[in-house]
């Protein structure tokens, strides 16, 4: 048994249900904390116990409210630092602002960088983080950086419901997905198709008949499995389910690490051709998002082993086998 007595977790606002699971998972209590706000809204933060030396977690998806988070994350690291902690990790389940990683045109911000270097001067001497945008936001970083994937955990719930096997078929639900898709279609021995659209603009999913949408693959009426690394609004998902049914698949499910769920994004899902939604807690699920289509797959236990490894110096990239992280790129 490792020793861990000189490990602190600490959370934030973003994901308490999630940091206290974890915190089972490894035997440890969450350390006492206060967040509030001053009367002009600016974030206030306490920690209550001595840190002094010691090995910090900082649990915190930069998730909607996304500045807010990642204001609070910031806050709190700086806080640790000044206190004297001996090394604080970066636990962010969901990497926020990720998605302007590159300039594509003239007078765009790369969001990705900005926060990586934030959290670089705020005191991090290393990040967790699990399934990014894209994988290059690791070198954003100037310290290590540990990159989870939960697409082990997802393929494994979607063998539980028979979804395996050369009767089935993986769909990535646009070209930039399909490595995700290889990796699932690796994992469970099944078919792989893609489906090739027009993005005019963020969340925006052009159909001009179906001269906008194209399938490359065969679905020959099999079940057909969608596969993301998040749901934002849920668009994409949905026309892609209406592409699938409309080419024979007779059941489509779906599953993605980060359920965004964006304004009626929930609703729309419940209201779809999707028979079953399924994503993992890195992002807190409101009760009024809870649909019976939605399943929640709990990533603390994984989080939880990473971060003790992290601890004891041990590998953390040998929680997954070669062949996922290789199809990944």
């Amino acid at each position: 048994m490792a020793d861990l007595s000189n490990m602190r977790i600490l959370t934030g606002s973003a994901n308490q249900q999630l940091a206290h699971d974890i915190a089972r998972q490894l035997g440890v209590p969450v350390a006492g904390m206060e967040i509030g706000r001053f009367a002009d809204g600016e974030i206030r933060v306490k920690i209550q116990e001595s840190v002094r030396g010691s090995d910090v977690f900082v649990i915190q998806p930069t998730c909607p409210p996304t500045s807010e988070n990642l204001m609070e994350l910031l806050i709190i690291m700086d806080g640790l630092k000044r206190a004297s902690a001996r090394r604080i990790t970066a636990v962010m389940p969901y990497y926020g602002y990720a998605r302007q990683e590159k300039k594509v045109k003239p007078r765009e911000p790369i969001t990705a960088k900005l926060v990586a270097d934030l959290i670089s001067v705020a005191g991090a001497d290393r990040v967790i983080t699990m399934d990014l945008h894209v994988q290059t936001i690791q070198g954003f970083f100037d310290l290590p950086v540990d990159h989870l994937y939960a697409g082990p955990l997802l393929a494994e719930y979607l063998k539980s419901l028979g979804l395996s096997g050369p009767e089935v078929v993986i769909v990535s639900p646009d070209v930039g997905g399909v490595g995700r898709a290889m990796a699932f279609a690796d994992r469970l021995q099944t078919a792989v198709a893609v489906i090739a659209k027009r993005r005019p603009g963020p969340n925006v999913v052009e159909r001009v008949g179906e001269a906008a949408v194209e399938l490359i693959g065969q679905l020959d009426g099999k079940p057909a499995v969608l596969v993301d690394e998040m749901i934002d609004t849920g668009g994409t998902l949905i026309s892609a389910a209406e592409v699938l049914i409309g080419r024979g698949a007779p059941e489509v499910y779906a599953c993605a690490t980060h359920g965004v769920f964006s304004r009626d994004a929930a609703q729309r899902l419940e209201a779809s051709a999707i028979k079953e939604v399924v994503v993992t807690d890195t992002i807190p699920l409101p009760h009024e998002k809870r649909m019976p289509k939605i399943t929640v797959l709990s990533v603390a236990p994984l989080l939880a082993e990473a971060i003790r490894r992290a601890h004891t110096d041990e590998s953390v990239s040998t929680l997954f086998e070669k062949s996922w992280v290789e199809e990944k790129r």
